[in-house]
């Protein structure tokens, strides 16, 4: 009786051995094709990314007004200031042009006081809690 356990249990083995070795895995390449348009869609996030970021930082707003012109005023901004970055956010009906991401209301203001001296119309804008 012990025999033939020791025996059943050697054929297993020897029959799983001889099946696993004609047995392989595939070794196969993948290659993705990703659509143009995903670069796009992923740019965009970014995009939406940083402005919900910006929600935590103090900003100036410079411009409201037309979709054009907040474009002129943001590039003209950009010439005149390379450290501060700028984007257009639109609030129905009108665009606005948002410089700055200031962690600490006392560096906004020290900005303020430095881009009024160009642009008229700036407002202090809060972040948003």
């Amino acid at each position: 009786m012990r025999f033939l356990a020791i025996y059943t249990t050697f054929l297993y083995t020897l029959t799983l051995c001889f099946s696993s070795s004609i047995i392989s895995a595939q070794n196969q390449n993948t290659t993705v094709k990703q659509d143009s348009k995903f670069e796009q869609l992923l740019n965009e996030k970014r995009k939406v990314s940083i402005l919900s970021d910006v929600k935590d930082k103090y900003q100036i707003q410079i411009f409201s007004g037309d979709s054009e012109r907040a474009k002129n005023t943001l590039t003209k901004f950009r010439q005149e200031y390379t450290l501060l970055d700028g984007t257009i956010v639109f609030f129905t009906p009108n665009y606005k042009v948002w410089v700055g991401n200031f962690t600490t209301r006392i560096e906004a203001e020290r900005n303020l006081i430095e881009i009024r001296k160009t642009y008229s119309n700036v407002n202090l804008i809060r972040p948003s809690k």
